[in-house]
């Protein structure tokens, strides 16, 4: 996806959630990401891990603070990114904030990348993130409940290119043990400002 696609996306899911209902009074010490008007509550969906198992999001990431990026690994640049950029800052916490974060990364390119593909490809960046995988219907349709959009293949950069890209959503939600989501953080953040945010988040839940 290009750098001009992603920003499109985050402005046009602020602008949604800030005209709506009540706003929020969540902001720990202030936040590098956007705070959201309105809270995302986190979804209830189960989708196929790496390794062959099935990962109910909601039940798995229970009590913990949780990064959810939709993206595909033939990504050019926003995807690898923004997991190289959290795979850094998580590396210069301690352990015990590393414990509370679960990184949780589903394909938006299900014909591509195959469970190999994507243990393969996160392991370049944590062994520890978990990379899920469902048909596309079903991936939009968790990206369309969260208000994210639908990811779509974008046209072949020249005819006799055989590849193609996938416009998607360039923001990883953070969601916080009350389940809900009221940070996200857009393309672009320095390895500097997850690393405050994830510490700062990280005191939000209990005993690691």
């Amino acid at each position: 996806m290009t750098t001009a696609t992603a920003f499109r996306s985050v402005t046009l899911l602020l602008a949604l959630l800030a005209c709506d209902q009540k706003p929020q009074t969540f902001n720990p010490s202030g936040l590098a990401g956007p705070t959201l008007g309105q809270a995302i509550p986190k979804p209830d969906f189960t989708l196929t891990a790496t390794d062959g198992s099935q990962f109910n999001f909601r039940q798995r990431t229970e009590g913990k603070i949780t990064l959810l990026f939709f993206g595909y690994t033939h990504c050019p640049d926003v995807c690898p990114v923004h997991l190289a950029n959290i795979a850094a800052a998580l590396h210069t916490l301690g352990p015990e904030v590393q414990r509370k974060v679960e990184v949780v990364f589903v394909t938006t390119d299900p014909d591509r990348d195959t469970p190999e593909v994507i243990r393969a490809w996160l392991d370049k960046f944590d062994p520890k993130f978990v990379g899920l995988r469902g048909t596309l219907d079903e991936v939009n349709a968790i990206q369309r409940g969260l208000k994210l959009g639908e990811a779509s293949r974008e046209p072949q950069l020249a005819p006799a290119d055989t590849g193609y890209s996938v416009g998607h959503a360039a923001l990883v939600l953070a969601f916080t043990p009350d389940d809900s989501a009221h940070v996200v953080y857009p393309f672009g953040v320095r390895q500097s400002d997850w690393a405050k945010d994830l510490e700062v988040l990280a005191k939000l839940t209990g005993p690691a």
